[in-house]
Order: C-alpha cells, then structure tokens, then sequence
C-alpha cells in the first residue's frame, strides 16, 4: 500500500506537479499556440525573433511592458485604442514569447533601447507615441531623451527611473544560490506572491493572470534571462548610476500614471517626476498598486486615449475639474 501511495504521487507530480512548480520549461509551440492570435508576429531584430502585435489603424502608439512581464498587460487598453490607433506592442528580449537573446551577457538599459530602436527600424516606424510600464517606462523615457525626434508623445505607468532599491521581490533574484535556484524552477505560488505584491486588489488576480506569468516564464531561457535583468536594473537604478539627473532636458510631452498603494514604484519617486520632468501631466488613482493597465483596465486606457488623441486628459465623470478628488471616484490629479 505504501509504494502505491509513493507512484501515485509520483505519477501526480509527473503529469501535473512540473507545471505546477515550474520545473523544466514549455514548449514554444505549446506556447505560441496558447499566447498568440490573428494580430501576432514575429520579426527577426539582431538575430532575435521578436514577438508583437499589430492592430488597428491611425497614429502608432507602441508599448513596453516591465520587467517579469509580457505584451499581454496591454490587453485592455489596445481594445480601447486600437479603433483610432495603430497599436503596436511587442515582448521585450529575454521576455515572454520573445525570449533570451543568446549572443547578450546583460540586458541592460542601452542593450533594450538599440533593441527598440532596430525593432522600430526593421518596421519603419520613424516616429510614434511611447507608452511604457515600469521598467518599460525606464526604457521609454530615456530613448525619449536620447531620441526627441521619434517619440512624439510619452505615457509612463508607474515607471521607474529615480535612485530606487529594487522590490525584495525582484531583489532575491540578485542574490547568487537563491538566483542560482530560481533558474530552474518557478513554482505558481511564487508567481502569484509576487503577484499580489504589484496589485491592491487582490481579488482582482485571477488564475488565468498567474497561469500566463508563470507560463510565458517558463519559456526556455527566460528565467535566466530575468535574473540578468534584476541584475541590471538594481545596477541602474542605484544612486548616481541612472541618467536622472537629465530627465529635466526633456521636453516630449508626457502622461505620468500611478497607483497610489504601489509598492514597486512609490511616491518619492512620483513626486521626482513632477519635480523634474517638463511638460508632464499627472493622473494618479486611489486604491490602485503598480498595474493600473489591469487593475483598473478600462479607467486607465481611457485616460490613456485622451492624452494620446488630444494631449489632455480630458474632463473627469461629472465634468469634475481637473485635480480634484472625487468621492468614491479613484481617479485625481496632482
């Protein structure tokens, strides 16, 4: 009886329990087929084939995830979008379907934004509306900087950018034996513990949300390739070592988001990109962590489709003045 109790957990576990704890990797095929639809493709950039989507018509607006993430944070706000835009979203290096670059040692902030612009390049995107998410967000500014010319609108969702510790979350990743453990396995519950660290809500984090982080990560090379970018971006985003200093010479008009119960990216760093960015527009939402574009879907791409079709926000519910808060509304200026 107790050796069948042994091969029926075993039998479990190999059916059932790799998937569960993440141990090995998916198969791309098995993958794409789940995470792609009729709007995906896939370029080769610099010998990495990239993945996006493409859809709609009108002014290009094109979108950076964060880091541990994919395109399909975006799933909202490219449906509200994509009726007056040509929206265009891709899965970073190292990211999603895309996956690791084998000829790159670090996914640094110079290595990503040469990857944008060759993307950008290889699809003849001279200019376009910018939008970035964290450390997309990172990405997005400072290729504004270095790029004026072909980034003719920002919005940046709880980017980061100022001297910042990383997250405990992305921080272990840093450390050598647990990075050296987190390279060949995620376990869904450490997906989802991450998880709710980025949502206020946490009802709001479904199965098929953890199921797609976990999975698109398990893609082969993608664990490796994260820690790469933890390392990286705790690098670059310690004192003196980012570019902050210069945020204030950049003149792209701009729409700063944020979640107010972010723990990822928090209002000191908020409050230096009011302090020292030109010509920027504030929204903030109560109640909201580090992913308005999904936690609070609809209200986010709306404000996201008025600045990027008129450069304003446009009036609040009840024709409210811009900057006051509204009783049991999340949305506020600042």
């Amino acid at each position: 009886m107790k050796l069948f109790k042994l091969l029926l957990i075993a039998s479990v576990v190999a059916t059932t329990g790799c998937a569960y704890f993440g141990m090995g990797s998916r198969p791309l095929s098995e993958l794409t087929e789940k995470y792609t639809d009729e709007t995906s493709k896939f370029v080769a950039v610099d010998g990495v084939v990239m993945h996006y989507q493409d859809e709609g018509q009108g002014p290009v607006v094109l979108m950076l995830h964060g880091e541990h993430s994919s395109l399909h944070i975006w799933d909202a706000w490219t449906e509200r979008l994509a009726g007056d835009f040509r929206v265009v979203r891709l899965d970073l290096p190292g990211h999603g379907l895309t996956g690791p670059d084998p000829a790159t040692e670090t996914y640094d902030l110079e290595y990503m934004m040469g990857k944008v612009e060759a993307f950008m390049d290889k699809l003849g995107l001279d200019s376009v509306q910018m939008v970035g998410a964290s450390y997309g967000g990172f990405i997005t500014w400072n290729f504004a900087m270095e790029n004026p010319e072909r980034v003719e609108r920002m919005v940046l969702v709880d980017s980061t950018g100022f001297d910042q510790k990383l997250h405990p979350v992305l921080g272990y990743n840093t450390i050598p034996v647990l990075a050296g453990f987190n390279s060949w396995t995620l376990p869904r519950g450490q997906v989802e513990d991450r998880l709710e660290t980025m949502y206020y809500d946490e009802e709001k984090i479904t199965d098929q949300i953890v199921r797609r982080n976990q999975e698109l990560m398990l893609r082969k090379g993608n664990r490796s390739a994260f820690i790469e970018v933890a390392r990286t971006m705790e690098d670059q985003l310690e004192d003196g070592n980012n570019q902050s200093d210069r945020i204030k010479y950049i003149q792209t008009p701009t729409l700063v988001m944020w979640g107010e119960q972010d723990e990822w990216t928090t209002d000191r760093v908020m409050r230096q990109f009011k302090v020292n960015l030109p010509n920027m527009t504030f929204v903030s939402y109560e109640a909201v962590g580090h992913l308005p574009m999904e936690e609070l879907p609809r209200q986010s791409a709306r404000d996201a489709y008025n600045y990027l079709a008129s450069g304003e926000l446009g009036a609040l519910p009840d024709n409210e003045e811009q900057g006051w808060i509204i009783p049991g509304n999340p949305r506020k200026g600042w």
